[in-house]
């Protein structure tokens, strides 16, 4: 076959690398944090603090959590409200395959019960957590990128950090409450689903996973600046 047929490839466009890249990063971080949230962590502090005590409870899946907000956060810079909008539902949506997909591994019967046993025990999804992380997803996620255009029209696009740690401190706030009060209040005493906890302790998951998500904003800007100035020079 003649070269003619197979005309060269045009090299691959920066700005849809980008797009593509962070579209991956922000569904590989949701997927993580869901299939990993059911694990609580216990994050040691060096003294102990008003409220959080000797260590910070948080999920297993709140560090792989906060980078979608980074990865969102770039994305709505890069490539405005409406498409980071449809990132956010798409990826909403995206939970209920994963959790299809996870449910006939489940389900399906395995050839050593053993292990079969042990990989249900591990992977079988909570449904207080699930119930929590849905939908404080779907209200934080959505917040943070109303919050981040908002600023972004008032400041006439400058000012990228503010936008960046404000809307993702908001949304940030807005997804701990509400998790964790559909996780261990609301889902277990009015669905009867999982475990409530004392408010003592759900205070102290809110305040610990909130400091921990607020420093991880304020971590992430410097990168934020530099994933929009590389996929925009």
């Amino acid at each position: 076959m003649s070269e003619a047929a197979h005309p060269a490839e045009e090299p691959v466009n920066r700005h849809a690398f980008g797009q593509v890249t962070l579209l991956a990063l922000f569904v590989t971080a949701l997927i993580t944090a869901q299939l990993i949230a059911a694990k609580l962590l216990a994050v040691p502090l060096p003294a102990d603090l008003p409220v959080v005590g000797a260590a910070i409870l948080l999920p297993g899946g709140a560090v792989a959590y906060a980078i979608t907000f980074f990865a969102s956060d770039c994305y709505a810079e890069l490539y405005g409200r409406r498409a980071a909008q449809v990132m956010v539902n798409l990826a909403f949506a995206m939970n209920f395959v994963m959790l299809g997909l996870l449910a006939t591994a489940l389900w399906a019967p395995g050839a050593d019960p053993e292990f079969s046993a042990t990989f249900a025990e591990a992977l079988s999804p909570a449904g207080n957590i699930v119930a929590g992380s849905l939908v404080a997803y779907l209200v934080s996620q959505n917040w943070d990128v109303i919050v981040f255009h908002r600023i972004r029209e008032y400041t006439d696009g400058d000012l990228l950090w503010l936008r960046n740690v404000a809307s993702t401190a908001t949304s940030q706030a807005l997804d701990t409450v509400i998790f964790v009060a559909v996780a261990f209040a609301i889902a277990p005493n009015l669905l009867g689903i999982g475990f409530a906890l004392p408010m003592g302790q759900i205070v102290a998951l809110i305040v610990g996973q909130y400091l921990l998500k607020l420093l991880i904003a304020l971590v992430d800007t410097p990168f934020v600046y530099l994933v929009v100035g590389a996929v925009r020079d």
